[in-house]
């Protein structure tokens, strides 16, 4: 069986900015916050990018958390629709395509807290594609994401489990790093936070353009 971990933001699709404008709205509505200070973003979690933005109006997002993210991800609904979002090339068919396969698993390994990511995922119709995964809610280290990503996998798929044949597709440094915590393989791919030459300094095992040369995909990951 192999198990295929996919990044959301900049590898399935691009939000344009909604999740950032949510953020800012509930921000304001709940603290008076009028315009949100620059954070790195790309390839990160919501723990860490909401930790630094409260941290930096005196906040403690954790004495805010439950209220929060209530807020935060009803916006998220809202602000997608109004947002120039879209999927990426070939992300549709190709997973389609991967969902029908007997042989084939699919998960996510995100940054998004959980239900951030299926507010984006059922936004494109795709929340339904992915059974397990690895979200943000709570750990700031990508690393500590990606090995509940593979304990979710574990779980789910149990004696089919086969961690030769463990993937993770991404498009940051961030992506392949973590995707070598958990001693998984890994695609990047240039349609998000990262150019080609910064991912291929990171050594993954394989860098694409973008998901929409399915031919080359399968031949990476050695499916028929």
């Amino acid at each position: 069986m192999h198990t295929i971990l996919f990044d959301i933001d900049g590898t399935l699709l691009r939000c344009g900015g909604a999740g950032l404008r949510a953020i800012g709205h509930v921000m304001g509505q709940m603290f008076g916050v009028e315009e949100l200070e620059k954070v790195p973003v790309h390839g990160r979690t919501d723990e860490g990018i909401l930790n630094d933005l409260f941290e930096q109006s005196s906040l403690v997002f954790d004495d805010h958390r439950d209220e929060f993210n209530h807020k935060y991800w009803a916006k998220l609904t809202e602000t997608l629709g109004d947002s120039p979002s879209y999927l990426l090339p070939g992300v549709p068919g190709l997973l389609e395509h991967l969902a029908l396969r007997d042989d084939v698993a699919l998960g996510v390994l995100t940054g998004n807290s959980e239900r951030a990511a299926e507010v984006k995922l059922r936004h494109f119709n795709l929340d339904h594609l992915f059974k397990f995964g690895g979200f943000g809610d709570f750990h700031s280290d990508r690393n500590d994401v990606a090995r509940l990503a593979l304990a979710s996998a574990r779980g789910f798929l149990g004696e089919c489990f086969d961690a030769s044949r463990l993937w993770v597709v991404g498009d940051t440094v961030n992506d392949i790093v973590c995707a070598r915590a958990i001693k998984a393989k890994v695609v990047a791919v240039e349609t998000g936070g990262a150019s080609m030459s910064e991912l291929v300094a990171a050594a993954p095992d394989s860098v694409l353009k973008s998901l929409g040369d399915r031919r080359a995909f399968f031949e990476i990951l050695g499916l028929d």
